[in-house]
């Protein structure tokens, strides 16, 4: 990961409609992208050579390669987001390592004097089912409003020791080590659709940390935009969708069959299909792959 040098901060204005305020002084500004649904279909296509590229139709071929991960297709597509985010949220999001990343440097230049301030809302329970995370309930409001006022002053006492040890003439690497996670950074992020919709799928997730999901569910709008029939693949074979077990699987499968249920299951997923607009062939390569997903015998 390199850094940003000084002349490369430019936070954009409240107008541009390709930026997303997040939290209270964050963003998601999309730079540029490279591609649409259609380089999706491009790249897919010239797998099966010239003369086929009717075979099938863009919104079909698409979710085909999403529910059968055919992933070197979507990555033919870049989103590159210019990204104003907490220092805590910056380090969960860097745990996703297959992006290009050039952050700002707190070595070249003096840090903003910007933080992420807790309202008393934000201070929230420790979960009790995810260790990790944190429950939908927050603190006790009189403890929890002390808590956002003792926050905001450490903030500010530690950025004035900060100013104090530049003044001294500290050198800005070393100055820099004591400001909290709260401090917020800047960065340009970009990454191909097949690992940004990874990216989202865990990071929209609800036991992702809410202040990182606000920045996911920025991102999302994009992509939604500029790939609408991807993301609508996405949503259904991948964000919305759910993995079973083999034994789960092998228990609906014996279910499915000691009530004698397997025939309305195809008949109600057929009606499912047809009503969505697929074809007939593409009808029966469903309810075949029902009926191995959920071990028919």
């Amino acid at each position: 990961m390199s850094e940003i040098e000084p002349e490369s901060h430019t936070p954009p204005a409240n107008t541009d409609d390709n930026s997303i305020r997040c939290l209270d002084h964050g963003f998601v500004r999309l730079v540029d992208v490279m591609g649409n649904d259609q380089s999706i279909v491009q790249s897919a296509r010239v797998s099966y050579g010239k003369g086929t590229k009717n075979v099938r139709a863009d919104r079909g071929l698409i979710r085909y390669l999403m529910k059968h991960q055919h992933t070197t297709p979507f990555e033919m597509v870049e989103f590159k987001f210019h990204v104003k985010c907490p220092i805590f949220v910056a380090r969960q999001w860097i745990r996703h390592r297959t992006a290009n990343v050039n952050e700002i440097s707190g070595r070249y230049s003096v840090m903003e004097d910007t933080f992420w301030e807790p309202r008393p809302e934000d201070f929230r329970l420790q979960g009790s089912s995810n260790r990790q995370g944190s429950s939908s309930e927050s603190v006790d409001n009189s403890k929890s409003s002390e808590l956002s006022e003792q926050f905001k002053a450490d903030q500010r006492l530690l950025y004035k020791h900060y100013e104090e040890a530049i003044a001294a003439g500290t050198a800005r690497e070393v100055a820099r080590v004591n400001l909290p996670l709260s401090l917020y950074t800047e960065w340009y992020w970009k990454c191909d659709l097949h690992n940004l919709l990874h990216f989202l799928r865990l990071r929209m997730d609800a036991h992702a940390q809410l202040e990182i999901r606000v920045f996911a569910d920025a991102m999302a709008t994009f992509v939604k935009q500029y790939c609408p029939i991807a993301w609508e693949a996405f949503e259904e074979f991948s964000l919305n969708a759910a993995k079973l077990a083999c034994s789960e699987r092998n228990l609906i499968s014996q279910l499915l069959t000691e009530h004698k249920l397997w025939d309305e299951l195809e008949k109600r997923r057929t009606a499912q299909l047809q009503e969505d607009g697929a074809s007939e062939s593409t009808v029966r390569r469903e309810i075949e792959e029902l009926c191995q997903t959920l071990n028919k015998e």
